[in-house]
C-alpha cells in the first residue's frame, strides 16, 4: 500500500513486526537503541532512523514494543522522543505489556501535543508474532483505530477493539494470566510423565491430541521435549516476570482472587534466579524437573 510505518524497539516482537510489515507492501522505517539489531534489520530493507523522533517525523503510523517503563517513558516524552514531532494527527500503536498509570501519564502528554496514542497490546509469543500470528487488543479513540487498523492487520492474524484507552491492557492481563497458569500446567504433565518413566516425545504427540490439549503445550511442548530454552526463544524469562508482576500487581489492586496464577510466581521467579533469565518461559519445566530429581 505504500505507507511508511514507523518500528521503534526491534527486538523479539518489534523485528517481526517490522519484516511482516515489509512483507505485506509497507515501507518501514526503525529505531533501536542496540545498533545490532538496527543494522540487522537495516540489511532486511528497513530504513534506520536515528531517535524514536526521526521515526515519529517520516512515518504516518507508529508502533512501538519496549521492555520497560523506563524505556516506554523516554520514547514517548523524552529527549529525542515521539513527543517532539510536532505533528497534530500522528497516531502511535503502543503494543508493551505495561501498567495503565504508564501508558496514562503518556496518553495525556502526547494528547496535549495533538498525538493520539493507542494502547494496543498483543496476544501472541515472539515465534507467533514471526509468522503474524497473532491477536492485537485494541483501545483507545475509535476514528485513531480505524486509520491504523490496515497497519494492525499487517502485523496480526485478528484484530479485536476493546473499548476505551486501557482496556486493551487489562485485556492482555488477563491473557496473559491464562498463559503463565498453562505454561506452567503443560511442565508440569511433561514432568508427571518423565517421572513416571515415559518417553517425552510420545507424551507430546499423544497429549496435543488429547482433551487436555493447550496453545501453550502446543508451542512450548517442543522444547520441554528437547529440553533445550535457548534455540528459540519466544519470550525471556525476563520478560516474564515483568509481565507477571504487572498482572499480580493489577489483580491485587482489584481484590480480585487468582490462586492459580498466584501458585506460579515462586515457580518462574526460581527459573529467572536459576540461570534461565534470558531463556524461553518454558525453562519452568527445568525447574519442576529439578525439583523432581529428573537428570537429562
Amino acid at each position: 500500500m505504500g505507507e511508511t510505518v514507523g518500528v521503534v524497539g526491534l527486538g523479539i516482537m518489534g523485528s517481526a513486526f517490522a519484516r511482516n510489515l515489509m512483507s505485506a507492501g509497507m515501507e518501514v522505517v526503525g529505531y533501536d537503541i542496540d545498533e545490532a539489531r538496527l543494522k540487522m534489520l537495516a540489511a532486511d530493507g528497513v530504513a534506520a532512523a536515528a531517535s524514536p523522533l526521526a521515526v515519529a517525523e517520516a512515518a504516518a503510523v507508529v508502533i512501538t514494543s519496549l521492555l520497560s517503563p523506563a524505556a516506554f517513558h523516554s520514547v514517548m516524552t523524552g529527549p529525542g522522543g515521539i513527543i517532539e514531532c510536532g505533528r497534530d494527527g500522528l497516531v502511535v500503536i503502543d503494543t508493551c505489556t505495561l501498567s495503565i498509570e504508564d501508558k496514562n501519564a503518556a496518553f495525556d502528554a502526547l494528547a496535549a501535543k495533538g498525538i493520539t496514542l493507542l494502547d494496543c497490546p498483543v496476544s501472541g509469543t515472539g515465534a507467533q508474532a514471526a509468522d503474524g500470528d497473532l491477536a492485537v487488543l485494541a483501545s483507545g479513540d475509535r476514528q485513531a483505530y480505524q486509520a491504523a487498523l490496515p497497519v494492525l492487520k499487517g502485523i496480526s492474524r485478528s484484530q479485536n477493539f476493546i473499548g476505551p484507552f486501557g482496556d486493551g491492557s487489562k485485556m492482555k492481563y488477563i491473557a496473559n494470566l491464562l498463559v503463565a497458569i498453562h505454561n506452567v500446567s503443560a511442565a508440569e504433565a511433561m514432568v508427571l510423565g518423565l517421572k513416571s518413566g515415559l518417553d517425552p516425545q510420545l507424551l507430546y504427540d499423544v497429549l496435543t491430541d488429547s482433551a487436555g490439549n493447550s496453545r501453550m503445550f502446543e508451542m512450548r511442548g517442543p522444547m520441554m521435549v528437547a529440553n533445550d530454552y535457548d534455540s528459540q526463544v519466544t519470550a525471556t524469562m525476563k520478560i516474564q516476570d515483568k509481565d507477571m508482576g504487572i498482572i499480580n500487581q493489577y489483580i491485587d489492586g482489584l481484590d480480585c482472587p487468582a490462586p492459580l496464577f498466584k501458585s506460579t510466581i515462586d515457580l518462574y521467579r526460581a527459573a529467572l534466579e536459576g540461570g534461565f533469565e534470558n531463556s524461553d518461559s518454558g525453562s519452568v519445566c527445568a525447574v519442576l524437573e529439578k525439583i523432581a530429581g529428573i537428570e537429562r
